[in-house]
């Protein structure tokens, strides 16, 4: 079938379609060759959509929400621009599901740890505090913790994005609320659960402002950077 049938057939103006004229006789709209275009399937939709997150995820961290385009973040996930709104309505849409999946990560992350340490809670929070205060995670934000990585991104975007970001938060801390309680169930300390929460926010704010900070002078000096993680390590373990 020729050009100007085809838009024939799909109801355009033939007016813009210069083949349309030479070729009108010829105009058929067979079912079968209408049938024959390519669809895209339910499961390749949803890997499609997966590469925008992950695209996102790694985009926002770095650079933050407004550090880069939908364009762009199309272009890595090898996608053209305008197949972004077959999958989300807007950039604050995105931003939201990469804030709920950034979250999920941290969460099933702190659950291997602790299910690698059942024994012994004081070791399960030790683990955490390493594997959370490190060069590789400072130097690798786009695949580390959302809450470090975005929280300012959540100050700036308003309640949508705060009300993602709080709903992770409070999840998180819930768990390391859980641990410190089985921490002082374990060494026999009198504990309430306010004063392991108490506990979890402060640890929690000290491993993110810590983690910022190295951030902010790595490259301007790497060796204070490194000596803020050593020090909020060795200071948050003793705790």
């Amino acid at each position: 079938m020729m050009i100007g049938s085809i838009i024939a057939c799909q109801g355009r103006d033939p007016i813009f379609d210069v083949g349309y004229h030479h070729n009108s006789r010829d105009v058929t709209c067979p079912a079968e060759e209408v049938s024959e275009m390519p669809r895209i399937t339910q499961e390749q939709k949803k890997l499609n959509r997966e590469k925008i997150l992950r695209a996102a995820g790694e985009g926002f961290r770095r650079h933050g929400v407004d550090g880069v385009g939908i364009e762009e973040l199309m272009k890595t996930a090898g996608m053209t621009h305008g197949g972004f709104y077959n999958h989300f309505a807007s950039k604050e849409d995105l931003a939201v599901e990469v804030f709920r999946q950034g979250f999920a990560d941290s969460l099933d992350a702190l659950a291997a740890i602790r299910e690698a340490r059942p024994r012994s809670a004081r070791a399960a929070l030790n683990d955490l505090i390493d594997d959370y205060l490190t060069p590789d995670h400072r130097d690798h934000p786009e695949t580390g913790c959302a809450s470090a990585a975005l929280a300012a991104d959540a100050g700036r975007h308003g309640t949508t994005l705060q009300a993602e970001y709080r709903g992770g938060l409070g999840g998180y801390l819930s768990a390391i609320t859980d641990l410190i309680l089985d921490r002082a169930h374990q060494s026999g300390a009198d504990l309430t659960p306010a004063q392991a929460r108490e506990q979890a926010i402060a640890l929690f704010c000290q491993m993110v402002g810590t983690l910022v900070v190295s951030r902010a002078v790595t490259d301007a000096d790497p060796d204070l950077s490194d000596e803020i993680l050593t020090v909020g390590r060795a200071r948050l373990r003793r705790r």
